[in-house]
């Protein structure tokens, strides 16, 4: 009885391990957002105090999909982002405006985390620059 209940059981795993199929989803019919930035880092160089902090990141949609930025979360206070919440269509471009609060002397390197539905997942860009004190 107990041989007969191993084979039974050694049947059945073998059966359901030969009729099982595979889950890969076919890779070229699935279709994702890919964003590329012109640069991920933006040097603003020296500076005066109390200048125009302003920069722009410049980025295309290389997939095949519409790209939704959901977030942008930067590391400080003194960074503010701008971006447009409409979504990217496939092969169009958008702008990501950085305003860094030029009052505080001194160097600085700062993190944008950019969060959106695109492969990769988080993009992380940076700032960095010198304010010196105005003439």
């Amino acid at each position: 009885m107990k041989r007969t209940l191993n084979t039974l059981v050694i049947l059945v795993l073998a059966i359901g391990f030969f009729n099982a199929t595979s889950t890969e989803f076919n890779k070229y019919e699935t279709k994702v957002a890919i964003i590329k930035f012109k640069t991920e880092v933006i040097d603003y160089g020296t500076v005066e105090q109390n200048s125009d902090g302003t920069r722009i990141f410049a980025f295309t949609n290389t997939g095949n999909a519409p790209l939704l930025i959901t977030k942008v979360k930067t590391s400080c206070g003194c960074t503010v982002p701008s971006y447009s919440k409409a979504p990217i269509l496939p092969g169009e471009s958008g702008e990501l405006e950085i305003k860094y609060n030029t009052k505080k002397l001194g160097a600085f390197t700062k993190t944008v985390t950019v969060t959106s539905n695109a492969e990769g997942g988080n993009k992380i860009l940076k700032i960095k620059g010198n304010i010196v004190a105005s003439k």
